[in-house]
């Protein structure tokens, strides 16, 4: 299939890869220029601009930062929506707001093309494996068209359901959950470091004894041994807990710990935390509220 990819950061390079691997032809475009060399992904030809990249492909994929740079690649006259053929596909990879899945929905209809929302789940090391748990919606014949893509770049696939919006829904959500973990996590090593236990024998022993899961796992050791080059940031995470507030505050509902987990991530920014890793920057604003209250206590 001829595939346009837009957004080659830490999660759209390995993808690429994987695509290549699998025999399609990928024409790529960022809004930073890079060597497709020194990204190791040679056989992709890179495209002078957006319009350039979309406007002969079957199909657009776009792996963004957030909102805002998706809106920016999408809308407009220099947007690849304007450019894209009628038909073509386009497939958002990354974590979005439902609110601008709904956009993206309503846009390409207006404009004769087909949307599919597959949010992946999994850090840049597992997406050069080829290992990404992939969460589709769409209209079901959409799909059927390009689901030897979505296998290319992923161990699993789920279909949440016909509204591609749904899609990011269900990856806020799964986010949240990964929040919630850490969070039990940090407050957990905190306890366990302050009556003299070692932390690290605690999460080998819990997950083994309870959990028996290896996501669980990775994530304490990332936690207990901070990554030199952070692959999931403070910024990063506090994004998806806020669109996911947003979203249940849409649904009409509200939960009370993603207010928390906003709170904190807020507050970890404010502290000079946002390029720390996720895991890492909850961790130490969960020790540094322990200090916080004992030196209440104390006084």
């Amino acid at each position: 299939m001829k595939i346009s990819f837009l957004g080659l950061g830490k999660m759209g390079t390995p993808i690429v890869g994987r695509l290549l691997l699998a025999g399609h032809t990928v024409s790529v475009w960022n809004r930073s220029p890079k060597s497709v060399q020194q990204m190791g992904i040679s056989d992709a030809t890179v495209a002078p601009s957006i319009h350039a990249a979309v406007e002969e492909c079957d199909l657009v994929c776009t792996m963004l930062a957030n909102d805002e740079a998706t809106e920016a690649v999408a809308f407009g006259t220099e947007g690849f929506i304007a450019a894209l053929p009628a038909n073509a596909v386009h497939i958002a990879l990354g974590t979005l707001s439902v609110a601008l899945s709904r956009r993206l929905t309503e846009a390409h209809a207006a404009a004769g093309q087909r949307y599919v929302a597959a949010p992946v789940f999994g850090r840049p090391n597992v997406a050069a494996q080829g290992r990404l748990w992939v969460v589709a919606a769409g209209k079901e014949s959409t799909l059927d068209h390009v689901r030897t893509v979505l296998d290319a770049i992923g161990r699993g696939l789920t279909i949440i359901g016909n509204e591609p919006w749904q899609a990011h829904a269900f990856k806020l959500a799964g986010n949240f959950t990964i929040s919630a973990m850490v969070q039990t996590l940090s407050e957990a090593f905190v306890f366990v470091s302050s009556e003299g236990m070692n932390p690290e024998l605690f999460l080998e022993t819990v997950n083994e004894a309870l959990f028996q899961s290896p996501f669980y796992l990775a994530y304490g050791r990332l936690m207990l041994h901070p990554p030199e080059h952070p692959s999931a940031t403070v910024f990063l995470g506090e994004k998806d807990i806020r669109l996911f507030r947003e979203a249940t505050e849409d649904a009409g509902i509200r939960l009370g710990l993603v207010e928390y987990l906003q709170e904190q991530f807020s507050a970890a920014i404010r502290n000079g935390m946002g390029d720390t890793d996720w895991g890492v920057g909850q961790y130490r604003m969960a020790e540094q509220a322990s200090k916080k209250l004992k030196s209440i206590g104390d006084a």
